[in-house]
């Protein structure tokens, strides 16, 4: 399911590259914050999944223009950068774990001048959570050394590009998801927060 939907996200996005007045590719480094694990309630596992560094990796196209506003669509990914330790097993083990979070999402943007655009997204996506083996595992489809925990998200998000030179922008972005039957961690919230380096192709 979880290819399923970033094949078709991609599939979207490209589509809408063949037709866009603008693309805007961009990566970037993040944080991610959520309820401690202390303040976990009894629906959730006292797990935080925050700690360590996200890097991202997104793109938009956009499409419609109304004046100084435009519309369009972004995807973009978001993954903890080293593996982190999940709550002890039966045996007193750590578990290494990896989150990943991924959507794709409806796009505004208002250009208020030649400098700087103001963006806000809203949409789906998904939270899948690695849980690393000590060994692999072989089926039909490849060898892994994990399992997953597959869970949808809702998310809403928004950023400030803000153009130094030519093409090239900074924007510091968030974006808070919403992820459904997050049980095995604190909360069902979690909020990334970071700055990304992006290069904008079409019109400005």
């Amino acid at each position: 399911m979880k290819r399923s939907f970033i094949a078709a996200a991609l599939f979207l996005l490209f589509t809408g590259l063949a037709y866009s007045q603008e693309f805007d590719p961009a990566f970037g480094i993040n944080g991610l914050t959520t309820t401690s694990a202390a303040d976990a309630d009894s629906n959730h596992t006292p797990q935080a999944v925050s700690g360590g560094v996200f890097p991202s990796f997104g793109a938009d196209v956009l499409f419609l223009k109304f004046h100084r506003l435009q519309a369009g669509v972004i995807s973009n990914v978001a993954w903890r950068g080293g593996q982190g330790n999940y709550l002890q097993d039966l045996y007193g083990n750590n578990i290494p774990y990896r989150p990943i979070f991924y959507t794709f999402n409806g796009l505004v943007a208002a250009k208020v001048n030649k400098r700087i655009t103001v963006e806000g997204y809203g949409g789906l996506g998904g939270e899948s959570v690695r849980f690393y083996q000590g060994s692999f595992t072989c089926s039909f489809t490849g060898c892994t050394n994990y399992t997953s925990s597959n869970h949808f998200l809702g998310d809403i998000g928004g950023g400030v590009r803000l153009y130094v030179w030519n093409r090239l922008f900074v924007r510091p972005e968030a974006q808070v998801y919403f992820v459904r039957n997050n049980v095995e961690f604190s909360s069902a919230v979690a909020t990334r927060a970071g700055v990304s380096i992006g290069y904008t192709f079409g019109n400005r």
